[in-house]
């Protein structure tokens, strides 16, 4: 098939960032697919062109940033609509392919299926509109009303909905029980992380603040939702109980200055928690090499627990045990599974209780890490799940009424 591919954050493993549209869009270019990607170039002046993996990428000037205020990304967001839907309406296609977030994608991916009468499969990373409403970016009456107009525009204009999490699944049935929809959650690179081991040990050696020592770490966002000053107050608490245990907070966002200054006011800045900026993907992979345990954190805002995040499936293709703060499938999957822990959410000090004892009991944190790698292999390989992925895209294209797929997570 042709497809145009628009996502607004594409990353390739040069960058910093998640790179689940590059994976999965380089695996359909070697099935003998073609693709187009369309994206945002935030350092950009002008329109550019490349080809990455096989993969011709459309790179648009749209700035954009995660410290950004909430209504200058509104506002990149409709930049990127105008900008995407010029590009994909050029493009001869089968099959566009648009993901959020933002959901704003839905727009130039419905109007460059219609212009083309190609059939649309949208792609969900977020629960729209609850979870920007949860966290405050959608404040007004207009602004939610407008919000949930176009989640029902863009679902009912999609021939298959892939979600990234049961819960956002669960959530599109309840109010689009017509929609149809799968799930393909977040990934695991075995063999990106598959030197994570020897990476790690040339990272502590190399580390004068790190050494032998156990490590905690968040390689992610630094955005209000994430909720990263839960661990620099548990870092305040294990300097006083663990002080030989570190915590590495790698990425950036617009929680970054407040970080350091809580850090700095709370003395474990530089002494037991250390503030790293953004790495690429294929430098992570030695943090996560290193680590003990990679942490995965949010406010406790309960529609948060939908998410995907790419650094717990890091982490389980590194064979890293997993901690998190807060509900939902993930959470589950920790419990059920044993690798890793759920932590209390508000309650930094009992986390810091928890995650000294854990790091303490060498058996725990060496059964944790096993069952950490047995999900990257069972459950969650990016092979496995491709598989599901692109059967979604060839029954959305295949003619006749039943366009919906049956895959490992559950179909319709």
């Amino acid at each position: 098939m042709r497809i145009t591919y628009i996502h607004q954050y594409f990353k390739t493993p040069g960058m910093a960032g998640g790179t689940r549209s590059y994976e999965f869009a380089r695996r359909l270019v070697e099935r003998g697919h073609e693709v187009h990607m369309i994206t945002g170039d935030p350092d950009a002046d002008r329109s550019r062109t490349t080809r990455e993996a096989g993969i011709v990428v459309h790179w648009l000037p749209v700035p954009y940033s995660n410290a950004m205020s909430y209504r200058r990304r509104i506002m990149a967001f409709l930049w990127f609509v105008g900008r995407a839907a010029v590009t994909a309406g050029r493009l001869r296609h089968d099959l566009v392919l648009a993901t959020s977030t933002p959901l704003t994608v839905a727009i130039p991916g419905a109007y460059a299926a219609l212009r083309r009468r190609a059939p649309m499969v949208l792609e969900v990373r977020d629960v729209w509109p609850e979870l920007p409403i949860a966290v405050g970016a959608l404040r007004s009456p207009v602004s939610r009303w407008a919000a949930g107009r176009l989640e029902a525009w863009a679902y009912r204009r999609a021939a298959h909905v892939i979600a990234l999490s049961p819960g956002m699944a669960a959530s599109i049935r309840r109010r689009f029980p017509e929609v149809a929809v799968t799930v393909v959650p977040n990934s695991c690179d075995r063999d990106l992380f598959a030197g994570a081991d020897r990476a790690g040990a040339r990272l502590r050696a190399e580390t004068p603040w790190l050494g032998g020592r156990p490590l905690v770490l968040y390689a992610g966002a630094l955005g209000l939702a994430n909720g990263v000053d839960y661990l620099v107050r548990m870092a305040a608490r294990l300097a006083e109980t663990d002080p030989e245990v570190r915590i590495a907070i790698v990425g950036d966002g617009r929680m970054r200055q407040a970080l350091r200054d809580l850090a700095t006011e709370l003395g474990v800045l530089d002494r037991n928690l250390f503030l790293l900026g953004p790495v690429p993907k294929s430098r992570v992979v030695a943090f996560f090499g290193a680590c003990d345990l990679a942490a995965s954190v949010f406010l406790d805002i309960a529609e948060l627990g939908d998410n995907s995040p790419n650094k717990v499936f890091d982490a389980f293709a590194a064979g890293r045990p997993v901690a998190v703060n807060h509900g939902g499938w993930i959470a589950e999957l920790l419990a059920g599974s044993g690798a890793g822990l759920v932590l209390p959410p508000g309650d930094p000090a009992g986390a810091a209780a928890r995650v000294s004892a854990f790091l303490g009991d060498r058996a725990a944190c060496a059964a944790a890490r096993s069952a950490a790698y047995a999900l990257a292999c069972d459950r969650f390989d990016r092979e496995l799940l491709f598989r599901d992925f692109e059967r979604v895209l060839l029954g959305a294209s295949a003619p006749g009424p039943d366009r919906s797929p049956s895959g490992a997570y559950g179909g319709q």
